[in-house]
């Protein structure tokens, strides 16, 4: 049994499990971010647990293939090697699970935050929106959305 579920994860099948995976953490956030739900579930370690599991995995996979793990630290050199690493679809799997993981903790702190100024949640559900899908300009929105709300600038908190 364990051996046909390992042979059910193919990359390829992992890649929708772990985007559908991440959209009800994602709806909580955005539909109910002051339910027990999102306290417990969603802004807290569980989704990254998870998502760390799939890493890990996908990792495994990628070492039983025989994976070139070195050849990863090429990416610094040129984004001609960069390139190179996307063609291949466990190093991209790798950093597409490590893409979802920033945003939903992203996400999470968004909410974490709006709540701690008291800040409408209506208010929070554009830039979160954004934020699920093009990570650093969602939370850019917000926090210009926080800088009108909290009447201050911070660059620390």
């Amino acid at each position: 049994m364990i051996e046909e579920i390992y042979n059910y994860f193919t990359i390829e099948m992992f890649y929708y499990w772990v985007n559908l995976g991440v959209l009800p953490f994602w709806l909580i956030l955005i539909f109910f971010p002051n339910s027990s739900l999102s306290k417990y579930f969603v802004t807290s370690i569980f989704p990254i647990f998870i998502l760390a599991g799939a890493y890990i995995f996908i990792f495994y996979k990628s070492y039983l293939n025989s994976y070139d793990f070195i050849n990863n630290f090429s990416l610094y050199l040129s984004i001609d090697h960069l390139s190179d690493l996307f063609t291949d679809k466990s190093y991209l799997m790798m950093f597409w699970v490590h893409f979802i993981s920033i945003n939903l903790f992203t996400g999470g702190w968004i909410v974490k935050d709006s709540q701690r100024l008291l800040m409408n949640k209506f208010l929070i559900t554009i830039p979160l929106i954004i934020t699920y899908l093009i990570g650093p300009i969602g939370l850019l929105f917000y926090w210009l959305i926080r800088i009108f709300y909290a009447k201050n600038i911070n660059l620390y908190d």
